[in-house]
């Protein structure tokens, strides 16, 4: 915003909203004074009425004559004549009414309606002598009722309703007029005040402009008043003369943050290649970290092409580099979308992690989304693959979860950014495991502790990798399961402490049981071959269970 717009915003109001308290104020207060006579008037002349009616009223009285019909109707054709010398303007009405709402006389010709005299012998009955607002010959009207018992009348003293308030608003009409003229004397007064205070930040807004556009810095800034505005003006000429000194400088500093900028953004396009936009920002950020080593919870994932080398033996070379090639592009993006490093290539096989050198804290979940991901790619792929005439891939993926060594690491000739550790190792196991367990993807127990609120997990087995002297337990992660999966899943589970509590034949019945919900499942044949098995023969009081693996 403007400031001329700002100061009109400030200065406008402060102007305006005396002018329109005063004259909204002297108007309500012209209407009520207008008004009040208006009503007092009409009042007056109804008591007068009333009063001429009750002076008729006593001669009858005094005289003996108020039970002569004759000399009542010539009473009340006086008090008709009487009424007709108050009438001061055409438009003023005094009317006599019955209670019944039937209109005795009036001082001018007026026809009353059925709907209007229904409305004023309402009015009449609810013993109403204040002032009334009504409709009556077809004008709405304003005016005083003043009941009169010994004739049976209402005495109605009205004036139409719009002129009645004539003069009022007659009052607003000339009050408005002086609004509008005050209001504009004010606008144009604001127009020139903030013309001519604005006028040398104009001029100086001008020389700034020319000095941006030439980049000439010897122009100043004229000096029109001898104020703030005009110390502004001065200090700024101090300041362009001390800019062109340094302009030199500036220019040499200006090239050489371009060439830095250009190289910046040459190694930001070459590395969004391999790593996600944050993870690079991480690294300009603070590339010193990237050089230490650093233990860290991470999620790390392997996967492997299934039998790659009997489909590399039936297809030329170029054919098995370009099926690579986008079987790759297409795991690389799935993993990189979820926030994972691709760590290397080994032969066929993807090794990455999740969780470096950015922490998240989701990285189980989103490495156990991105395989879910890489599945799902996998079968665009291979839809790819079949139209091509090309072989199509299975893959099996496996993932751990804990604490590994990461950072740079290799000799000064070549270093790799990459993670070291016994859970690094585990994780390649598990995507061995796929192979043995018939399953796309194994996690471990502590990827499955960490996801399970989100993800249904299901125990696969416990098993002894090569290299491990303690078990681990592998699971089976799925994103969704439809209400018989669901049931099937936990008849399994259910079986499976049975199994480990070494009940077999109990184990046994409750998984032929899920076989209706789990049809062909290889883990049920599985475990119900062992069961049948330990059923023959109990398996040694050591047992507990664990299943060695003795291949990697």
């Amino acid at each position: 915003m403007k400031i001329r717009s700002k100061l009109f915003l400030i200065v406008f109001p402060l102007l305006v909203a005396p002018i329109l308290i005063g004259g909204i104020s002297s108007s309500l207060s012209a209407r009520n004074a207008v008004t009040r006579i208006a009503r007092e008037a009409l009042q007056f002349k109804a008591e007068e009425v009333n009063r001429y009616a009750a002076s008729q009223w006593n001669l009858l009285e005094e005289n003996g004559l108020s039970g002569d019909p004759a000399y009542i109707e010539i009473a009340q054709t006086s008090v008709k004549s009487y009424t007709s010398g108050l009438i001061r303007s055409p438009t003023e009405l005094i009317a006599a009414i019955s209670d019944d709402g039937v209109l005795q006389f009036a001082t001018s010709s007026v026809t009353i309606s059925p709907e209007e005299s229904s409305e004023i012998s309402t009015v009449i009955a609810q013993g109403n002598e204040d002032w009334v607002q009504v409709n009556l010959g077809g004008k709405r009207r304003v005016g005083q009722l003043i009941g009169f018992e010994p004739f049976g009348w209402t005495f109605f003293v009205s004036e139409q309703e719009e002129t009645f308030y004539q003069v009022v608003m007659d009052i607003y009409r000339r009050t408005g007029l002086i609004l509008v003229i005050s209001l504009s004397l004010a606008l144009l007064l604001i127009l020139l005040f903030t013309r001519l205070l604005l006028k040398p930040l104009d001029s100086m807004n001008q020389v700034i402009t020319e000095i941006i556009s030439s980049g000439d810095l010897s122009r100043r800034i004229p000096l029109l008043f001898r104020d703030e505005i005009g110390d502004l003006g001065h200090r700024f000429n101090i300041m362009t003369e001390e800019l062109e000194n340094a302009y030199g400088q500036i220019k040499r500093y200006a090239y050489q943050a371009v060439v830095a900028r250009k190289q910046e953004r040459k190694i930001r396009n070459i590395f969004q290649k391999y790593v996600p936009l944050d993870v690079i920002e991480e690294i300009f950020s603070n590339p010193e970290s990237l050089l230490k080593g650093d233990n860290r919870q991470l999620a790390v994932l392997f996967s492997d092409i299934r039998g790659f080398t009997t489909i590399a033996e039936s297809m030329p070379p170029e054919r098995i580099v370009e099926s690579l090639n986008s079987y790759f592009s297409l795991m690389v993006d799935t993993i990189m979308n979820r926030q994972g490093i691709v760590d290397k290539y080994i032969g066929d096989a993807i090794m990455a992690f999740f969780g470096a050198p950015v922490k998240h804290d989701n990285d189980p979940e989103a490495s156990v989304l991105a395989a879910f991901d890489m599945l799902r790619a996998l079968e665009k792929f291979n839809q790819s693959q079949k139209l091509k005439g090309a072989p199509q891939f299975a893959i099996g993926i496996g993932i751990n979860y804990g604490t590994v060594t990461i950072g740079n690491i290799g000799s000064e000739k070549k270093m790799d950014y990459t993670v070291i550790g016994d859970m690094v190792n585990l994780a390649s196991r598990l995507e061995g495991l796929t192979k043995i367990y018939k399953q796309p993807l194994l996690i471990s127990g502590s990827i499955a502790k960490a996801v399970h609120h989100e993800i249904p997990c299901r125990l696969i087995d416990k098993v002894k990798v090569k290299g491990k002297q303690v078990y681990t337990a592998i699971y089976s992660p799925r994103l969704d399961l439809d209400t018989t999966e669901k049931k099937g899943w936990n008849l399994y589970h259910k079986a499976l402490k049975y199994y480990y509590n070494r009940n077999f034949s109990r184990a046994a019945k409750i998984l032929l049981e899920s076989r209706t919900c789990l049809p062909n499942d290889h883990m049920l044949n599985l475990f119900l071959e062992r069961c049948r098995t330990y059923m023959q023969e109990a398996p040694a009081d050591s047992w507990d269970g664990v299943v060695t693996i003795s291949e990697k």
